[in-house]
C-alpha cells in the first residue's frame, strides 16, 4: 500500500456520502450546463461522464459563451445481453434526448452522447422502466462485465454467460444513491449502506472483468484487470484459468506506464471458489492500489510491485483456499462470427457489421430504423460483441424468414457481404469531438483510412487476411489498439504512433514501429510491409506472426 499522499479524487471520494457528493445542488443549478468540479469525479460512479463539443470550443470562446457542456450515459449490460423491447426503449431514448446515435462500445453495451444536463434524469428513469441502468458503468469501481457473445460458440455459453450477471451483481456498490439522486427514491434512513467490498474509498482505479470459451478470444480476455477462462472438459464446466494485472492504457511520455497482457495464476473448481475469487482480487487491489498515482493505479501495476507469487499467496489467504494448478486451454482466433451461424438448440444468430460500433442511419443503409422494426417484432435477443457488433440472437427457425427479409429490405445482407475483412475486424474509439482525452480522431476517422488502406491490400493480394486493425484518439487503449496487428494511437491532430505485431489470437502485444505518421506516412510504411508480408510470409502465417518474425 503506498504511503504517498493520496490523490485529490481520493478524498472527494471518502467524503462523498455514498457518492452523493453534491450532485442534487449541480442539477439544480441553470446557469451552467457542467456539474460543479468535485462532482466531476462522481457523477462517473453513476455511469455517465460530463463532456462538451470540442468541435464548436473555439468558436464558442470567440463569442464568450460556455462550453456546449453534455453528457455521456453508459449502461450496465452485463455479457452484452438485452431483450427487444429494451432495444426498441434505447431506440427512443436516444432520439429524444441524445444525438440520435446509439454507440455499442467495446465492453458490449451501449453510450448515449450528447445529453444536456436537465435531460439527464428522464433518460435515466426512461431506461430504468425497461429494468436498465448505468450504475457503476463508469468510475474506480468493477465496470460492465463482458463475456463471449455467440452463444453458438459452446453448448454450455448460456452457464458461462450467466456469470457475467453474477459478478455484476456481487461487485456492485452498496450505496442508494443513484436510486434516490436520478430516480427520485426516498432515502431509507434504516437502509445499511456498509459496503464491505468498497468501503467509503472504493477502487484506486477502473477495474475491467471479462470472460471468455476458448478457442474464441473474442473479449481479448487478456486485456482485462481479471480474466476468467472457462475450462470446459468432457461437454461440461469444470471452472476457471483465473488470469490478472491486464491493462492497456499507457500515457505518452511517461516510461512508467505501459500495456500489459493478464497472467495466468490458477485454476479455480465450481461457482462458489470463483467468485470468491473474483471478489478477493478486487479486495487485494483496494488494499495494495496505488492511490496517490492515478496513472500508474490499475491492477497491473499492483501485481508488478508485489510480485505474481506474492500475490497469489495473498489471495488464496484472503480466499481460505489454494487455487489449484493451470489448466490447458487453446485461443485460436478473436474476431465475430458473422452472418447466420445455428446454434446445438437450433436457435438462428446473425451477427451484423456496426462499423465502430455507431448505430445510425446512413443515407445507403438506414441501419437504425432496420433495427427498431426487428425489436419490434419481439423475436429475438439483442448481444453486443466486444468488437462493437450486434447479433441478432435466439430466433427461432420459423422467425427465421420474418428477420431475415426485414435485413434484405434495408440492404444489411447485401451490404455485410460486400464489407472487407480488414474493416471487419477494425474497432476505433470515440476520440473527438466528445472524448477530452483525445488527441487525434478515431471513430471519425478509421472508416476512411481503411478505404486508403483496401488498395493497397487489392495490390499485395491481401484482401482476404482479416488483418486485426485498431485505432485510439490518445494512449488509453480503449479500442485495445496495442493488442491489434496494426495498432494507430492517436499522438496529434492527424498525427499517429504506428504499432505493429500482436497476434490474431490476443495472447501478444504489439510493438510501436514507426512514430507521429500522417495519413500518407502511415500507407507509405504500410504498403512496405505489406508487399515484405505477401513475398515471404509463411503458408498460413498470420501478418502479425509474421512482422515479429521478421521485422521487429
Amino acid at each position: 500500500m503506498s504511503n504517498s499522499k493520496p490523490s485529490p479524487i481520493e478524498k472527494i471520494k471518502t467524503s462523498s456520502k455514498g457518492l452523493r457528493g453534491t450532485l442534487q445542488e449541480s442539477l439544480q443549478d441553470e446557469i451552467t450546463g457542467a456539474v460543479r468540479e468535485q462532482d466531476h469525479a462522481l457523477i462517473k460512479f453513476h455511469g455517465m461522464y460530463e463532456q462538451d463539443d470540442r468541435d464548436v470550443r473555439e468558436e464558442r470562446a470567440a463569442k464568450k459563451l460556455d462550453k456546449l457542456y453534455s453528457f455521456m450515459i453508459r449502461l450496465r449490460i452485463p455479457g452484452g445481453y438485452m431483450k427487444a423491447d429494451q432495444w426498441v426503449a434505447a431506440h427512443h431514448i436516444a432520439g429524444n434526448y441524445s444525438t440520435g446515435v446509439v454507440k455499442i462500445t467495446t465492453r458490449q453495451t451501449i453510450q448515449l452522447h450528447g445529453i444536456l444536463k436537465h435531460q439527464i434524469k428522464p433518460t435515466l428513469q426512461d431506461f430504468n422502466a425497461v429494468h436498465l441502468d448505468s450504475i457503476a458503468a463508469c468510475g474506480d469501481v468493477n465496470r460492465n462485465v463482458a463475456c463471449t457473445s455467440h452463444p453458438s460458440e459452446s453448448p454450455i455459453h448460456e452457464e458461462v454467460h450467466a456469470y457475467a450477471d453474477k459478478i455484476s451483481r456481487l461487485l456492485l456498490p452498496k450505496t442508494r444513491a443513484f436510486y434516490e439522486i436520478w430516480l427520485d427514491e426516498e432515502k431509507l434512513v434504516e437502509y445499511d449502506e456498509t459496503d464491505p467490498l468498497y468501503q467509503d474509498r472504493y477502487l484506486p482505479r477502473k477495474f475491467k472483468i471479462g470472460i471468455a470459451i476458448p478457442p474464441n478470444n473474442d473479449v481479448d480476455v487478456l486485456t482485462n484487470d481479471l480474466g476468467l477462462i472457462a475450462i470446459i472438459e468432457n461437454g461440461k464446466l469444470t471452472g476457471f484459468n483465473i488470469a490478472v494485472g491486464g491493462g492497456l492504457s499507457t500515457t505518452h511520455g511517461n516510461p512508467d506506464t505501459y500495456a500489459r497482457l493478464a497472467t495466468v495464476i490458477g485454476f479455480t473448481a465450481g461457482e462458489e471458489k470463483t467468485l470468491k475469487a473474483v471478489y478477493e482480487v478486487l479486495t487485494i487491489q483496494r488494499d495494495f492500489g496505488n492511490r496517490s498515482d492515478r496513472k500508474l493505479a490499475r491492477l497491473k501495476y499492483t501485481l508488478d510491485k508485489m510480485g505474481i507469487d506474492a500475490f497469489r499467496k495473498e489471495l488464496e489467504q484472503r480466499c481460505g483456499f489454494e487455487l489449484e494448478e493451470t489448466k490447458p486451454y487453446n485461443f485460436t482466433a478473436r474476431t465475430d462470427r458473422y452472418g447466420w451461424q445455428a446454434d446445438h438448440r437450433g436457435n438462428w444468430h446473425y451477427t451484423l457489421f456496426v462499423e465502430n460500433g455507431r448505430v445510425t442511419d446512413e443515407v445507403d443503409v438506414p441501419l437504425k430504423t432496420a433495427l427498431l422494426e426487428i425489436a419490434e417484432t419481439g423475436k429475438i435477443i439483442f448481444r453486443f460483441t466486444s468488437n462493437q457488433n450486434l447479433i441478432l440472437s435466439e430466433i427461432q427457425p420459423d422467425d427465421k424468414p420474418v428477420i431475415e427479409s426485414i435485413l434484405q429490405r434495408y440492404g444489411i445482407l447485401e451490404r455485410d457481404e460486400s464489407i472487407g475483412l480488414m474493416r471487419k475486424n477494425s474497432i476505433a474509439c470515440v476520440a473527438l469531438p466528445t472524448c477530452p482525452l483525445a488527441l487525434a480522431e478515431a471513430q471519425r476517422y478509421l472508416p476512411s483510412l481503411i478505404s486508403s488502406l483496401e488498395p493497397l491490400l487489392e495490390k499485395h493480394q491481401l484482401k482476404e487476411e482479416g488483418i486485426i486493425t485498431r485505432m485510439t484518439g490518445c494512449p488509453n487503449g480503449c479500442a485495445r489498439p496495442y493488442a491489434a496487428e496494426i495498432g494507430l494511437v492517436g499522438t496529434g491532430p492527424g498525427r499517429y504512433n504506428l504499432h505493429l505485431g500482436g497476434d490474431r489470437e490476443g495472447t501478444r502485444l504489439n510493438t510501436r514501429y514507426r512514430e507521429q505518421l500522417d495519413e500518407a506516412g502511415i500507407l507509405s510504411e504500410l504498403d512496405i510491409v505489406f508487399d515484405q508480408y505477401n513475398k515471404n510470409k509463411k503458408e498460413q502465417e498470420n501478418f502479425g506472426d509474421y512482422v515479429q518474425r521478421t521485422i521487429l
